[in-house]
This record gives C-alpha cells, structure tokens and sequence, in this order.
C-alpha cells in the first residue's frame, strides 16, 4: 500500500489546515456581510455540460468517469472513445453555477448574489502552483446586465484580499468586446477572433514580436498583423484610444465608469488598472474581465468576467452572468511562505492528566480554560520534559495540570 496521496494532490498538516481554515473563514466572512449566499453543487457533471463549457485548455484536463457496468462493456464493443465516459470531475465552478441556477431560477432572486468554496480537479502537469485538485472560492451575480455587477464584484473581492492581508494589489481590466472590435478593424476575420486573443494575451510574456510571429505561424492576414503591429509599436494603450477603435461607444463609457468608481471606492487602498491586453483563457467569457496581481509576487491571485451567454446553453435565453474568483491556492501558498500567523488567535494549552485523574472532571476544567486558551487534554508522560519540548514544537504555548491550578509557559511565550 503506498502512503503518499496521488501525484498533483496534497495532504495538510494541521498548521496549514488550520491556516486554510483561516482564509476561507475571513473570504466568506466578507462575501456573507455584503449580502451573498452560499451554495453547493456536485463534484462530478455530465460529460455532455463539459463538452460544451467553453472552458478554452481546461476541455483537455478533465477528469473524465468511466461507464459502468453493461454500459461500459457496450461502449468497449463499439470501439468509440467519446463513448467510455458520462460524465467528469468539474474543472472549475462556472459551469456547475449555470446548471443549478437553470434548474433552480423560480426558486432564487433576482439579481442572485452567490458563493462558491469547493474543490475542482484538472489533469494538469503537477509543479509549483498548479495541483490537480485545489480549491475555489467564487463569487458571482447573475441577472444583473449593468456594470453595477463588475463593480460590486471588484469591490467585495479587494475587500476580502485586504481582509487577509494583502494590501499591495492592482485589479487590472479589460472588456474582450472592446478588443474584438479593435482586431476587427485591423483585419482579422470574425471567426478567429478567440485564436488571435489567446496570442494576445501573451503580450506581457512574448513582447510585439512574438505576438506577430505566432500570428504569422497561425496564418493570419499579413495586413491585419502588420495593422496590430504597428499599433501596438506605438504604444498608445489608453482606454481613450483603443475603445475608439471600436463601433459601440457605450463599451469604453461602461469600462471608464467602472474604472473610476473602483478608483473612488478603493480610496488608495489598492489599485485598478486599464489592460488592453488582458483575455483571460476560458472562452465563455463574453465582456469584461479582470485579473488581481501583487507587486510582490508573479501570476494573479485572482481572475474572473462577464459570462452572459453560459446559463442560456441551458435555458436557451440568455440570462447576464459576472463572476470572481480568489485563488485560494495561490494566497495561502504565499502566507505560508511568509510565516503568516493568525491574528488574535487564542493560544493553545495542554491540559495533562493522570490516568487515575476522574476524566470528566479532566473535561469540565478544560471547558473552564477554553474561555482564554485553545486546549487539548492529553495524558502526563513520565518524562515531562521531554514531553514539554514535544508540545512546544507543536506550538504549544503552556501547560497545565489537572490535579492542580499550576500553568507553566513553554519557551518566551508567556
């Protein structure tokens, strides 16, 4: 039997469980006092729902659940692929959201204002930062088509991340409709706009010329990459100036407003940032969209967008849908790395007991401490000292006794 869990996948000691415990508390602490309610839906989805998500990559790192049974051994004897599986573990939080508010909208207000923690599995490669099974913590509103909703979004989330200590963030923004108005008056065929944006996206990493050289591999028009070229050559990336490539107006106007109501409502506590080249790789994104990123730290450490078009798969009407989600991961893998301690958490104490001690005696004084100190009851070892240490290493902080009023402190904690 082996004894280490699956490659991608983690066990959590107690310090980093009671960490994750930490973050997740004060996340839903933030998004339950502004008005959102919490949900759950299941881990596995029909493999039909996650065929046709639009999830972009994520399409290839589903876990997929094989028949079972008779059907199973029918779909061996057909010798079709597609056919072996119905259903698959959910990638991410968006698509499951979609199908239970389809089956469950006479039930929910209207806008509704929802929360998401749970697990989420992906077949990716396994390194530093990306595991196979990891947790979301989503917020989302659906049946709000005004920017009121992004703004809402922005601003429950940066108040979440302040909550936990992150204070040095820029959200950055974009609306997608505005960049394919502007690639569409370059050049580029509507149709490929989804392929062109996913090599945009990579500005940052790849520079102009190897977003114009994965262009010329992808066989675009050589007008239309000269077009991008030469503008983004010049460098004039202000919303101003690249909305007004776009026919609808009211899409800069929108993502203005709520640029400069974030700015207002942030109050310098954090920054919101115009990022013309931002995409974001889920292709059910259908608006604005937007990442967090810390000065400190490379990649985001939270991401969402507009999604008006997903619920409607189901309900075949379309029903507006913004979503943002914190990587959960990602945070506690940085506070973990920084030492974080938990504010004002109690501090823990051993209550030792003898064997002949009366136990429910042992557990009526530790009821009485736990108004000051988290305690554990355990039984006296012969060797104290020893034991002592032990507990301190734990981070223990005192000791105390159950046959007497004694409370020793461990170490410089007292």
């Amino acid at each position: 039997m082996k004894i280490n869990p699956l490659k991608g996948m983690k066990d959590y000691l107690p310090a980093e469980q009671k960490l994750r415990d930490y973050v997740q508390g004060r996340i839903l602490e933030t998004y339950r006092a502004s008005g959102f309610e919490r949900i759950s839906t299941p881990m596995l989805e029909d493999m039909e729902n996650l065929d046709k998500s639009e999830g972009g990559d994520n399409l290839n790192l589903i876990f997929k659940v094989l028949k079972r049974g008779d059907k199973l051994a029918s779909a061996l004897t057909a010798g079709n692929e597609k056919d072996l599986s119905d259903m698959g573990l959910r990638y991410d939080l968006t698509l499951p959201l979609s199908r239970y508010y389809a089956a469950n909208r006479d039930k929910l207000p209207t806008p509704f204002k929802v929360i998401q923690t749970d697990r989420v599995f992906r077949a990716e490669r396994p390194q530093k930062g990306r595991m196979r099974e990891f947790v979301q913590c989503d917020i989302d509103i659906l049946g709000d088509a005004s920017c009121n909703a992004e703004i809402e979004l922005i601003d429950v989330t940066a108040r979440a991340l302040l909550g936990i200590g992150f204070n040095d963030f820029t959200v950055n923004i974009n609306d997608r409709r505005i960049l394919r108005g502007m690639l569409t008056n370059m050049g580029f065929a509507a149709d490929t706009l989804d392929s062109v944006c996913i090599t945009f996206d990579k500005l940052d990493k790849i520079g102009t010329e190897g977003v114009a050289k994965e262009l010329t591999e992808k066989q675009f028009p050589e007008s239309a990459i000269a077009a991008l070229t030469d503008f983004l050559a010049k460098g004039e990336f202000s919303l101003e100036t690249i909305s007004g490539l776009c026919e609808d107006k009211t899409l800069g106007e929108n993502l203005q407003k709520v640029i400069s109501t974030v700015e207002s409502l942030a109050n310098g506590a954090y920054k919101i940032a115009y990022c013309p080249s931002l995409v974001r790789g889920q292709g059910y994104y259908t608006g604005m969209v937007f990442e967090v990123t810390c000065a400190s730290f490379s990649g985001a450490v939270a991401g969402g967008g507009r999604y008006d078009n997903m619920i409607g798969k189901f309900l075949g009407q379309q029903v507006p849908a913004v979503g943002f989600s914190i990587g959960f991961e990602r945070i506690c893998g940085i506070l973990m790395e920084q030492n974080f301690q938990i504010p004002a958490d109690k501090k823990k104490l051993a209550l030792l007991y003898l064997p002949e001690a009366d136990f429910a005696q042992v557990l009526q004084k530790a009821a009485l401490l736990r108004s000051s100190y988290t305690v554990s009851v355990l039984p006296q070892a012969k060797k104290l000292g020893k034991q002592f240490g032990t507990l301190e290493n734990q981070g223990f902080a005192a000791i105390a006794f159950a046959d007497n009023d004694e409370i020793k402190w461990l170490g410089a904690a007292e």
